[in-house]
Formats: structure tokens, C-alpha cells, sequence
């Protein structure tokens, strides 16, 4: 199917096979104000899916505004505020997190210079041929206002049409009835239907407007009743979009006016710390815009007619059955609550107007409730929310070997502040950004002092927290030198290499477990299999995969004092046994990392909730008729952001505050194991090399270009088996390298960012161009030493373009220079050229004049190989990558002048550290 996709830069583009012929129209009519154009004018009736009737809708409310001005360039565009309330309506699509104000705006001037260039004969002649139903001549107004000269009827009404501009560019109004005159004395009958056009829409679906017109009121002035009043402001968005213009006083806004409601507030203990088994308080009153109503006024309220109603001053409008509905509804939860309070996943869940499991309420009643409510956090609750979206600052622990910057020293004082509450959070960075970082700072601060839960009341034992959720941690009621039990971190296979260096490197004081056997003896990790805390005593934190996790039970049911998931997105799919297991861990606090967007896809984002805060989403089925509750609402899919924002912290590097705090260029390692295959034909080629070395007679050019060709091999062998025996398969789980390229790219396919793959070899370019078409779900473009010159610009025009292919491998010396590629924000060197320089300048196709995003480096590196060690020599020792750099620029000749010993050690396989 086609869908929309909005990519990182803000654009609107198209994914997916056009399968229908509205699917193939759409496909077909081009940049983004053309697409808005179609979608309200041909295809304005059309059933569309969720994303396009979304964007529809916005289109909508361009042509609203272009009827009343008849310029396409001169609509206004919504506020900000309007923009960012459209934006909270939005569905699940690829790309919504891009969406802000400033995108908004732009769709609306693409919008507004389409209709510009297309209505070359006029706004008004195109409306009438491309879409009768925005058709509106003139403009015809009804003016409701308050007249409170009169008692019994205080409001007039009065319908007008303007006439033509002042000089000032003002409209200039006159009866509706003049216009009859006006017409009929200039016999122009054309005219005269033409302005009473939308008024004969209107009268089409408004009892109240066909009686008007029979009998004529609708030209004369009238003075109504409040009731009368009521019936035109209930008419208004009937009038509006017909094309009539509505002059209303001032509290009657988006179709409403000011109402009394059921006020309940929602509030947490003042004496006793918060988490995700404390009970809140709920109580009831009656209210009007927030204060309270008296006894007399509420039944004052309760048995007027439905209708405006005087009030303190004010007209306000009641319904007397509803108020009373909405009461007793709210009596209903209040009894089902009971003493203790309400449980907070069930607050948070109110305050937020999503509930899966419509708490006492019928469908059909939801949308009563909400309107005759008012739901809020009391204060104790509402100081607690807000230190959930913004906590206080953290000072990181001192033993931490790194200056974290600002936005990650937030991360860290928000992790800290949710595991202090219990709950489980998703830091949603953008891959790059250090999420990582902010991980170890948190376990080295719970290592230095740590929280001890607060027993839970009996009453919170009996709250509806699922059972491996109770009794979770409380704020700090005291420090404890020695936690009761270690954390547990669970990360993909290829991920093991990176932790273990990253936690070396930034807290070498942290006593890392790592239950993998690239990584310890078998005897060790039966060990920890059987019993577990005998094994992990002393230690802080345990590291294991999915996989190896899925495998050990008694993991699963072990005591954790926090479990973090890395890739997260890992356990989108509820039903696999990886995700079953995650599942089944015991732990009072739940941290999930992932890079990818979370709210794009609302059964990936029900499967990380039911891990992190089990129940907050009811669910699965609950959830699913919840999301289509509410893709049928007013509200759109605000309720479900509200409910789980709290919980998720996001930056992504398109955020100004963001890239200012980030330096242009980001480089990191992307380790990679072996596969058992590639393990076993390196292994074999280290002992051939060593028996062949042997030969104390060899001549010394032969015994450099043995060597040579022995380091290509190895290099081939890293990339993968067919590189090296060049069979052709190229089967991709045969790679460690090529499976670490499928988990970066699956997370930059998410969220359509693009890349250069740099490679050595010419030979490995169409391989991988194939595997990354999979991962990415669209061709990509090569370019390498067979390229002819002639191509290559059209290749760099091809990739450079918005929404252009999605990836582009390049051979090092075919792409080193000369190429300006800045639409790429990833940079990804498959193999190594063992030359920082060569490197460096390959790199910089992207990270060059004309980038405006930040650059994010990836250089793949093998662990336990030759590959790991060169990078050592060149990361660790300057001098010797300073000789490395010399002369022609590689490693090859270092390595051929090494004895034989020495070579054999440096290119050896350290087997346990090699299998992924």
C-alpha cells in the first residue's frame, strides 16, 4: 500500500506500491501542495486511511480559510498553537516524529503557492470547476451577539454579505436582504445565486436554516431567546462548512461554550514517597471553568432546560440529563475505588483520557464523559509530573570517566528520578546521541548509594499492579553500601563487544558480568546458570543476550534491581519466545533504550509498555479497540501521546537544542563477532601462515608478499566467507559484520535517514548493495571503480535529492574525493582501510560544506582479529599511527617487517571473543 512518509529534513514523501487507482493518483500528483490539493478537492469524499484523511483534514482547514479570502497567498496560517494541537491529533505514521509548527507551516505554503500557480484564472472559477463543495461567491456572514437591553430575548441575530472591500482593504457589510434588492434591480440572477449558494448548502442538512428561508426571517433582523440563540451556536459548524461566515461572541469557541462540569481530582499522599504502587486519592466536585459551584447552583444547573443558562454573569451552556449522567458515572468509579484510592496506572490513565479498559463507562457514553469533566492532577501529583518531564539536575558520579553533556546529564537525572519512583522508562534517543553513557552513569550511581524500596501498605498490596510490578521502589528512604542484587542488562549478540568497551572505558570501577561465551569460560557461566547469586556476588550489573536469556529460566525468575534492555525494539512482537522471556524478568525497575520511534506504530508501542509499566495499556486487545476509539474521536490519538509521554524521553538530533550541543562530526566503534564459519576458515589461515613461516629460507620478498596476501585474506574473511572463497552466496547470517550493518540500518530505515557504505573492495559493493535493499525495502546506488565518469554525477544528483534512495556503497578509492554526498547523516566504513587519512577523507563526502545535519561514524571492527588489533595501534599508540601513516600510508608495511612470532600473535584468533 502507499503510505505517507515524512523524513528527517521535514519533507512529505510517498513509501509503498501504489495498489489502487486513489493510491496511483495520489502517487502521480507530485510535490506536497499538489498532494494536498488532490486530497481536498478530488479525492475530498474519498475513504482514505488514517495518515491521508489526517493530512486531508489539514488541507481542510487551508480551504476553509481560502473561500473567506478568495487568495490563495494570502490565508493565514494557523497559529502555533493550532498547529501543534493539529499535530497532537496526528496517527501513527512513518515519519510523525518529525512533524512540528514549522513543517505544518511550510505544507501550508506549499499548499497556498500550488493553488496560486494552478488558479490562473481566479480562486473562485478554479474552486467551481475543481470542486463545487468549496464553491462559495461573496461572502455571507450570520452575527449572533448579545443584546442585554432586553431581558426576556438578549440576543440578536442578524445575516449580512460583503459587499465588496474598503479602501482599507476591510470588508464591507451589508443586510443579506440589500442583496436581493441589489440583484434583482440589476437583474444579474447569477450573481444572486451565487451568493446564496453556500446559505442553500447549509439549508440542505439545517432544520433550522430550510425554516428560516421558508419563511423569510432568515433577511430581517431577530431578537432570540436564550433557546433560540442555543439553536444557531449548535448550527455553526453546519454553517462553516458550507462557507459561511460565523461572527459569535467570544466564549463560544471550537464549538462549545463555557459548561459546568464534574471536576474530579486526582492526587498522591503528602507524607509518603511515590511510586508505581502508591494509591491516589479521588474526589468530586462540581465546577465551572475550575471553580467550585454551590448546592444551589449545581441543581440550579442539573434541572434547567438543555440550553444557555445565566450564570455569575455568564452564559453558559448546560444539559441537564448528561450532568447528571456524567455524576453519577463519576459516583460509580468513586465507589468502585473504594477507601484506599485509586491505583496510579489508573489515574495516570484518567488524567491522560485513555482508557483500554472504559473504567465503568459505555462506549457510547465516552464522549458525553469527556465533555462534562474535568480531570486533574492535584497538587502533590502534579509536582510529581512535572519532575517527571523535566527533574531536577544530577550531579554524575565522580568515578565516571567522561564529561556528559547537558542533554545527557538530563538523561541521567531522569533515569535516576524514575527508578527512584519504580517505573519503567524508555530512553528514545537517536542512535549517536549516548545512550549508553547515560546508562553506565546511572548503574555507577546506584553503585555508589542505592535506593532500598519502601515496604508497600496493605492497601497498595492489593492495588491492581500486575504481581512482578508490586512492591516496587519508592523514593530514597535510606543508602545502602551493597545492593541486594545486581542489575541486568540485556543487549543483541553483536552489541556484547561494544558494552564491555564502553563500560571499560567510562567506569572501569563497575564490575561488569558478562554471561555470553564470547566472553567467559563455560565453567563460569554454568556457574551463574545454577546459582546465580552465588556467582554474581560482588558484581554490580550482569550482561547477557536475548538469545542466551531466552535459553536460562532461572534468569528469568531470578530478582533484579533493574533491567535494561538495549535495541529494545527487540520485543515488539508480543508473541516471540525473546520477548516471552524479557517479559517474565524480575525486577522493581525497567529501563528500555532503543534509537527508533517508539509511537509510530501502536501494537510495537503496547509490547514495550507491557514491559516497562505492565497494565498502564491494558491489554492487547483492549489496547487495539482503545487505538480505534480513538482514531474515530475528536481528540485523534492526543489522549494515548498524553498517557505515555511521561515515560519516554526522546531527543533527536534535528532538536536545535540538540545540535547545538553536539560537535559536527560523531565517530564510533561498531564491533562485530564472528560467525562459527568465519571463526573456523580464519583459525585454518593463521596456521597455514604459521607452518609456511616456518621457512627460515624464504626470500624476503617472497615473505613480504606472503604476508600481503595473508592480510587480504583476513580481510576478506572478517567481511565474509564468500568474500574469501568467492563462492557468490553472500548468504548474510554466514557475517558477524553484515548482521551488526542490518541492526544499524533497520534503526536508520525507521527513521529515514540515509548513508554511505564505504568498502575496500570493489567485489563486496553489489553484495552488499543487495543485502541493504532488504534491510532498507528500496534499491540503493552503487558506485565504485567501474562507475563510469559520466555516471557519477548523475548517481550524487540521484542521492542528493529529498527523499532519494536511502543508501549509497561506495569503494574507498572510487569515492575517497571529489564527491559531495551531505545528504547523507551516516557514514558507515564496512572495512577498514588501516589508514586514518584514507579513512578521514572518505568520510568527509558527507561531513562537508553544505551539511547541515551532524554526521554519525561507524567503523566496523572485528573482535578478536587482526581488524581489533590495528584499530588498537592506531586508537591507542600515536606514534606508531603516525609511522602507520608514513610513507604509503598503510599497515602493511609495519606488520611485514614483524617477525614471525609476533605476526602470528598479532593476526590470531582469540576464539571466545569472536562468536557472535
Amino acid at each position: 500500500m502507499l503510505a505517507p512518509v515524512l523524513t528527517p529534513e521535514g519533507i512529505l514523501t510517498t513509501e509503498g506500491e501504489a495498489q489502487s487507482a486513489v493510491e496511483r493518483k495520489i502517487a502521480a500528483a507530485g510535490p506536497p501542495g499538489a498532494v494536498f490539493c488532490l486530497l481536498s478537492t478530488e479525492l475530498l469524499t474519498t475513504e482514505l486511511d488514517l495518515p491521508w484523511r489526517w493530512l486531508r483534514e489539514f488541507a481542510q482547514q487551508f480551504f476553509t480559510r481560502l473561500c473567506q479570502t478568495k487568495d490563495s497567498l494570502t490565508t493565514m496560517v494557523p497559529s502555533v498553537a493550532e498547529r501543534e494541537d493539529f499535530i497532537a491529533s496526528a496517527p501513527p505514521f512513518a515519519g510523525a516524529e518529525y512533524l512540528t509548527p514549522e513543517v505544518l507551516e511550510r505544507w501550508w505554503l506549499d499548499l497556498a503557492n500550488h493553488i496560486a500557480q494552478v488558479a490562473t484564472n481566479g480562486v473562485e472559477a478554479w474552486l467551481k470547476e475543481e470542486c463545487p463543495a468549496w464553491h462559495v461567491v461573496g461572502r455571507v456572514t450570520f452575527h449572533l451577539a448579545e443584546n442585554k437591553t432586553d431581558t426576556q430575548r438578549p440576543f440578536a441575530f442578524l445575516a449580512t454579505f460583503t459587499e465588496k472591500l474598503s479602501a482599507s482593504g476591510q470588508p464591507q457589510h451589508l443586510p443579506l436582504a440589500r442583496a436581493l434588492q441589489l440583484y434583482t434591480g440589476q437583474k444579474d440572477q447569477t450573481a444572486l445565486n451565487a451568493l446564496l449558494e453556500p446559505v442553500r448548502i447549509a439549508a440542505e442538512k439545517s432544520k433550522l436554516l430550510r425554516e428560516w428561508l421558508e419563511t423569510r426571517r432568515l433577511f430581517q433582523p431577530m431578537a432570540m431567546s436564550p433557546q433560540e440563540a442555543f439553536r444557531v451556536l449548535r448550527e455553526t459548524a453546519v454553517f462553516q462548512e458550507s462557507g459561511i461566515v460565523m461572527k459569535l461572541p467570544d466564549w463560544w469557541r471550537s464549538g462549545k461554550g463555557p459548561r459546568p462540569a464534574v471536576s474530579v481530582t486526582i492526587d498522591a499522599p503528602k507524607k509518603t514517597s511515590l511510586h508505581a504502587g502508591t494509591l491516589l486519592s479521588f474526589k468530586m466536585a462540581a465546577s465551572l471553568e475550575g471553580e467550585p459551584l454551590t448546592e444551589a447552583e449545581w441543581e440550579k444547573l442539573l434541572s434547567a432546560d438543555t440550553g444557555l443558562v445565566s450564570l455569575r454573569g455568564k452564559w453558559i451552556e448546560v444539559d441537564g440529563a448528561q450532568l447528571q449522567q456524567v455524576m453519577d458515572h463519576w459516583k460509580k468509579v468513586q465507589n468502585a475505588t473504594g477507601e484506599g484510592g485509586i491505583g496510579f496506572l489508573d489515574g495516570m490513565r484518567l488524567l491522560a483520557g485513555f482508557d483500554p479498559r472504559q473504567l465503568a463507562v459505555e462506549e457510547e457514553s465516552t464522549e458525553m464523559v469527556h465533555d462534562w469533566s474535568d480531570i486533574v492532577a492535584g497538587k502533590n501529583l502534579a509536582q510529581l509530573l512535572d519532575q517527571m518531564r523535566d527533574p531536577s539536575e544530577a550531579a554524575p558520579p565522580p568515578n565516571l570517566c567522561a564529561t556528559l553533556r547537558p542533554y545527557q546529564l538530563k538523561g541521567f537525572a531522569w533515569l535516576q528520578f524514575m527508578t527512584r519512583l519504580g517505573l519503567g522508562a524508555c530512553l528514545a534517543d537517536d542512535m549517536g546521541l549516548g545512550k549508553t553513557i547515560q546508562v553506565i552513569a546511572l548503574l555507577l550511581a546506584r553503585k555508589v548509594g542505592r535506593f532500598v524500596p519502601e515496604a508497600p501498605s496493605e492497601s497498595e498490596r492489593a492495588s491492581s499492579l500486575p504481581g512482578n510490578m508490586r512492591a516496587s521502589s519508592g523514593l530514597t528512604r535510606r543508602l545502602e553500601d551493597q545492593p541486594p542484587h545486581p542489575a541486568l542488562l540485556v543487549v543483541p549478540a553483536s552489541l556484547v563487544g561494544n558494552w564491555k568497551a564502553e563500560v571499560a572505558k567510562f567506569a572501569p570501577d563497575l564490575k561488569l558480568f558478562i554471561a555470553h561465551p564470547s566472553q567467559t569460560s563455560r565453567e563460569q557461566l554454568d556457574l551463574a546458570v545454577k546459582h546465580t547469586t552465588e556467582a554474581l556476588r560482588g558484581f554490580d550489573a550482569m550482561l547477557t543476550t536475548y538469545q542466551f536469556l531466552q535459553r536460562t529460566e532461572a534468569w528469568q525468575s531470578h530478582p533484579w534491581s533493574v533491567v535494561i534492555l538495549d535495541e529494545a525494539q527487540a520485543i515488539k512482537n508480543p508473541g516471540s519466545a525473546s520477548t516471552k522471556a524479557v517479559k517474565r524478568l524480575q525486577a522493581t525497575t525497567r529501563i528500555a533504550l532503543t534509537g527508533t520511534p517508539v509511537e509510530n506504530r501502536p501494537g510495537d508501542l503496547w509490547s514495550l509498555f507491557d514491559f516497562l509499566n505492565p497494565g498502564l495499556l491494558g491489554g492487547s486487545g483492549a489496547f487495539a479497540d482503545a487505538v480505534k476509539r480513538c482514531a474515530k474521536s475528536s481528540e485523534g490519538f492526543a489522549p494515548l501521546r498524553r498517557l505515555v509521554k511521561p515515560y519516554i524521553l526522546r531527543r533527536m538530533k534535528t532538536d536545535k537544542s540538540i545540535i547545538t550541543d553536539l560537535p559536527d562530526k560523531i565517530e564510533t566503534k561498531a564491533f562485530c563477532g564472528l560467525t562459527k564459519r568465519q571463526a573456523t576458515i580464519y583459525a585454518k589461515l593463521v596456521d597455514q601462515l604459521a607452518k609456511m613461516l616456518a621457512d627460515k629460507d624464504m626470500e624476503p620478498i617472497k615473505r613480504q608478499g606472503l604476508v600481503l596476501g595473508f592480510l587480504l585474506k583476513f580481510k576478506q574473511i572478517c567481511n565474509h566467507p564468500s568474500h574469501w572463497n568467492g563462492d557468490g552466496a553472500w548468504h548474510p547470517e554466514d557475517s558477524g559484520k553484515f548482521t551488526r550493518l542490518a541492526e544499524i540500518c533497520s534503526e536508520l530505515a525507521e527513521r529515514r535517514e540515509r548513508a554511505l557504505i564505504f568498502t575496500q573492495f570493489a567485489e563486496t559493493c553489489d553484495p552488499l548493495a543487495r543485502f541493504l535493499a532488504t534491510v532498507f525495502g528500496r534499491e540503493g546506488l552503487i558506485l565504485h571503480g567501474g562507475t563510469s565518469v559520466k555516471k557519477r554525477p548523475e548517481l550524487v544528483e540521484s542521492f542528493q535529492q529529498p527523499g532519494g534512495p536511502p543508501f549509497m556503497v561506495i569503494s574507498v578509492k572510487a569515492g575517497g574525493t571529489g564527491l559531495n554526498l551531505t545528504a547523507a547523516s551516516h557514514v558507515i566504513h564496512f572495512d577498514r582501510w588501516w589508514n586514518p587519512a584514507v579513512e578521514n577523507q572518505a568520510t568527509d563526502r558527507a561531513f562537508r560544506i553544505g551539511q547541515k545535519k551532524n554526521v554519525f561514524v561507524h567503523k566496523f571492527v572485528c573482535q578478536g582479529t587482526i581488524e581489533e588489533r590495528i584499530d588498537a595501534l592506531i586508537e591507542e599508540k600515536m606514534r606508531l599511527a603516525n609511522d602507520l601513516i608514513s610513507d604509503d600510508g598503510s599497515a602493511e608495511s609495519l606488520l611485514t617487517n614483524m617477525s614471525a612470532d609476533e605476526l602470528i600473535s598479532f593476526v590470531s584468533l582469540d576464539v571466545n571473543a569472536v562468536i557472535v
